[in-house]
Parts: structure tokens; C-alpha cells; sequence
């Protein structure tokens, strides 16, 4: 079950913290969230999972930046989400998306507890122009059934862009040796 926008607004500042909230944003059953003015970019040509790659900064100014394609922009929402007793999920609005831009690979799922600000994993299909404080997703939640562990893990509170942190799961942060089986730092092998 997906709540309603009446359900966002009456669990607002219990189970859903929405900071800064603007009624304006609410939807029948999702809540719009705004594009930061920053983005970050990879340096390296080749994204090593195992090691934190390099990235810079980029301002997008207030008349705007050009996406090109093929180049993943990591950028965060103006808002600061937090959310108990519910499982939050981000996904691109339908006016964004028919401009061909992607705003999460494949990472709108939330978990239970998270609380931080959103980081989008942006993809454009063609050269396309952004702004900052556009809305440019929504989130929704989902209710949650069963016992509940709140994620305590390592994007928790996180202050700005997040780019990825897998490579704090290999064990020992050290590069994996081809001809081995990979361990993790939770025990599971490959």
C-alpha cells in the first residue's frame, strides 16, 4: 500500500520528516523534491568498484546547465528526508522524464529509517538543460509489515552528495585478487 498525499501531511513530523516542506509539492500519493544547485562527476574512465574514485564539483548556475549524454551526474535533493515505519521510494517525475532524463540508475528504493538527503543518479538520453530548485522527483512510501530494523549503514545522515561507498564492503578495503573468491565485509563470497 502507497500513501495517500492526506496520509503524507497527517504522518508529517512523526513517521515523515520533510525538510524544507512546501504544501505546494504535495501530490494525491507522492511529495515533489528539488534539485540542489552542485553535481559531482567521476573523474576516471573506469569505475573501480573496489576503490573510492575520484570526483569534482560542478555549480549549476541559475541560468542553467547542459547534461550531455552518456555521463553520469550524481547530484541530491534540496530536501532532507527522514522516515520512520515506512519504506520511502524516489522516482522521476513524469514531466522530467519526457525530456529523456533519468534521475536514479536504478537506486529509488529507500529503506526504513534513512534519514539524509536523496542522491540522484542522473542519465540524460540527449543534451538536455537543468536548473536548480526544479522538482525534480518524487517520493512516496510504502507501508511496512512485520518486525522493523531501521537502516543504520553507511549513507545514513549523510550531509551532500553520496557517490558510492561499495568499496567499503570489500573486506580489508583492499583490491580483490582476480584468481580468488571475493569476500565482503558482510561474510558473503563470490
Amino acid at each position: 500500500m502507497i500513501l495517500s498525499g492526506q496520509q503524507i501531511r497527517e504522518r508529517l513530523g512523526n513517521d515523515i520528516i520533510i525538510d524544507p516542506f512546501d504544501e505546494a509539492n504535495l501530490n494525491p500519493n507522492s511529495y515533489n523534491l528539488s534539485l540542489h544547485n552542485e553535481l559531482m562527476v567521476y573523474e576516471e574512465l573506469v569505475l573501480d568498484m573496489a576503490k573510492a574514485n575520484r570526483v569534482r564539483r560542478i555549480e549549476i548556475p541559475a541560468e542553467g546547465l547542459t547534461l550531455s549524454p552518456n555521463q553520469l551526474y550524481l547530484g541530491r535533493t534540496i530536501e532532507k528526508t527522514t522516515t520512520h515505519n515506512l519504506v520511502p521510494q524516489i522516482e522521476g517525475r513524469s514531466s522530467i522524464g519526457r525530456l529523456g532524463l533519468f534521475v536514479h540508475v536504478t537506486a529509488g528504493f529507500g529503506d526504513v529509517g534513512f534519514s539524509g538527503f536523496w542522491t540522484l543518479e542522473m542519465f540524460a538520453v540527449q543534451p538536455i538543460r537543468i536548473y536548480p530548485g526544479v522538482p525534480i522527483c518524487q517520493i512516496f512510501y510504502h507501508e511496512l509489515t512485520g518486525e522493523v530494523t531501521e537502516y543504520a549503514s553507511k549513507y545514513q545522515h549523510n550531509r551532500d552528495i553520496q557517490p558510492s561507498l561499495l568499496h567499503e564492503e570489500f573486506a580489508g578495503g583492499k583490491t580483490p585478487d582476480p584468481q580468488l573468491p571475493l569476500e565482503f565485509g558482510n561474510g558473503t563470497k563470490r
